[in-house]
């Protein structure tokens, strides 16, 4: 039987077994990149784990970028620092790779360029959540040039999956939170049993030894959620203490006010005013409004500050003063005029007591009004009255004794008094116009 015969095997050539012996060296670092990866999914590890991973592994810088452009984490082969994270931001202010970042989120596809500017090569590879795009993956160096390219390509698109697998997990475990979060906060709104009251604030870090004010924050429905999830953020920020929030049409804020008694203090004052200036810089179309509750420091006061702050706010819409940072102890005796359901009332009592003076005032160009009113913020003295007036005392006099006169009323009767008093916060509230009507008081000289 005659043996079959086969070519006899050429020995590879010098060059042709470094080419072989190359590309298994790279597929065995690829593997194991992977498999380390793949690793760090399973385990509570965050995209900057995987960041530092693969920076040590490529040699390279490698970088997590949101959409904004901006670097939410870097790190290099020795590690993450300032320095990598300021060399990252410079790569990012070139035009050429902004324009990529945009292309790879809008393909859904990775990308690599063989250079941009002094860097080298650039791999950008986009990090999918779902069917958002919520930041990138960008390697920086061409560490593996003699691979030309492919394994920082494949390495870094492996990674996107793994950050967005990880960024995945992150929203659920925050939606969940959220949800026991704005769970918790609507029992302490809605109040209830002591213990359990005290229970579900405890959950949420509140602190009953120390006095909190609870902020309602109106969130203009056409603005949807953008708008509270940017006060919500605001608020949390720069209180981080601050129990937060997002309900239908308002963001809710429990935050501390150690310093204050009856007047907000200054701390939680500048928070209120910075949050309603940024949501006007951010949203210059639409309105919100900050109602600021009493001062709660047991948990079963939480539901009542959070009462007085909507009611402030209420109160301002009634008025048509809405935008406006407002507090309930600021209110005074409005908040008791404000109780009644019909305006119209309260301007026909202030037009009843006061409406001749104001028409006077209209008519002549005096200043009868805030001169009653000055003259009762000074306990009845015509001395202080004069100097907060820069007038003389005999002018004040003569001024209280007109105003007798038009009025009828006598200011040192105490009923009197009160009623000019009462009449006075009415026409602070409603304004001159609503609270005197010309056709309704009488002229007198």
């Amino acid at each position: 039987m005659a043996r079959e015969w086969t070519m006899p095997r050429q020995p590879a050539a010098s060059g042709d077994q470094h080419l072989i012996s190359q590309e298994n060296m790279l597929l065995r670092e690829l593997v194991t990149v992977y498999q380390r990866l793949t690793g760090l999914a399973l385990q509570s590890a965050d995209v900057g784990t995987v960041v530092q991973l693969l920076a040590q592994r490529t040699s390279a810088i490698v970088a997590v970028v949101s959409q904004a452009l901006e670097v939410v984490t870097a790190a290099g082969p020795g590690g993450p620092s300032d320095e990598v994270a300021t060399f990252v931001a410079e790569h990012l202010a070139s035009a050429r790779l902004a324009t990529v970042l945009r292309s790879t989120a809008q393909t859904r596809r990775s990308m690599r360029l063989p250079q941009v500017g002094e860097g080298g090569g650039v791999t950008v590879a986009p990090i999918l959540v779902g069917d958002d795009v919520p930041a990138y993956l960008v390697t920086l160096g061409d560490a593996d040039h003699d691979s030309g390219g492919d394994l920082s390509l494949l390495v870094t698109e492996h990674a996107a999956t793994i950050c967005g697998v990880m960024l995945s997990r992150e929203r659920v475990v925050a939606a969940a939170a959220r949800q026991v979060r704005d769970d918790l906060v609507e029992g302490l709104l809605l109040g209830g049993r002591d213990d359990e009251v005290t229970r579900w604030a405890r959950h949420l870090g509140y602190d009953p030894a120390v006095a909190h004010r609870v902020l309602a924050i109106t969130v203009d429905p056409a603005a949807g959620e953008r708008m509270a999830v940017a006060i919500e953020q605001f608020c949390a920020t720069r209180a981080g203490d601050a129990i937060t929030s997002i309900r239908a049409d308002e963001v809710i804020v429990v935050v501390t006010d150690p310093a204050a008694e009856r007047a907000v203090g200054a701390e939680l004052s500048r928070l209120a005013t910075g949050c309603l200036d940024r949501m006007r810089d951010m949203f210059p179309e639409k309105v919100i409004s900050i109602g600021i509750g009493g001062i709660c420091r047991g948990p079963g006061e939480i539901a009542q500050s959070y009462g007085q702050a909507r009611r402030t706010i209420d109160a301002m819409a009634r008025l048509g003063r809405r935008g406006q940072v407002v507090a309930f102890d600021d209110l005074g005796i409005h908040r008791l005029l404000l109780q009644i359901p019909d305006l119209t009332e309260l301007a026909g009592f202030a037009t009843e007591v006061l409406g001749k003076l104001i028409a006077v005032d209209r008519q002549r160009g005096t200043e009868f009004v805030a001169t009653l009113a000055c003259y009762f913020r000074e306990n009845n003295s015509p001395q202080r009255t004069a100097r907060a007036l820069h007038v003389h005392p005999n002018t004040v006099a003569y001024r209280i004794r007109r105003i007798g006169e038009i009025t009828g009323l006598q200011l040192d009767a105490y009923r009197d008094r009160m009623l000019a008093q009462v009449a006075l916060e009415v026409i602070d509230v409603l304004g001159a116009d609503r609270a005197g009507s010309p056709r309704s008081a009488g002229s007198s000289s």
